[in-house]
């Protein structure tokens, strides 16, 4: 509709960015037998603290996949506009990823240990 105009390098971004959470996607819940979309503690299945592939760089692959998505999927669909609630989406999934990590402190040992190694959240070198 001509609402946005997006150039062609802009939505090869998204594209990549796309591919790019996809793949991580995938490579955490490969190492991560306990991954799910909701937040609990497995104790039943003797939820333990993953430390291999993905998680070695970040504390949250899945979630930094998932913002990787919210990003690419406007740019891909060179949209401007619909990078609006995509940072909506990020924003909340910044602040899960907060509540989660008092939760996993709190109740899944060596957790706390893991997170003093593995310093960022969602983005290496960043936050």
């Amino acid at each position: 509709m001509g609402w946005s105009d997006v150039p062609p390098w802009v939505v090869a971004t998204g594209y990549i960015l796309l591919i790019g959470g996809v793949a991580i996607t995938a490579w955490a819940q490969a190492v991560n037998p306990f991954f799910e979309p909701g937040v609990r503690i497995q104790t039943e299945r003797a939820q333990r603290v993953i430390t291999s592939g993905p998680y070695r760089v970040v504390r949250h692959p899945g979630y930094s996949a998932a913002i990787a998505l919210f990003i690419g999927i406007p740019l891909a669909l060179a949209s401007w506009w619909a990078l609006l609630p995509a940072a909506l989406a990020t924003a909340l999934l910044v602040v899960r990823t907060s509540l989660e990590d008092r939760l996993l402190g709190a109740e899944l040992p060596g957790y706390d240990a893991y997170a003093s190694r593995t310093r960022y959240r969602l983005l290496p070198g960043v936050w």
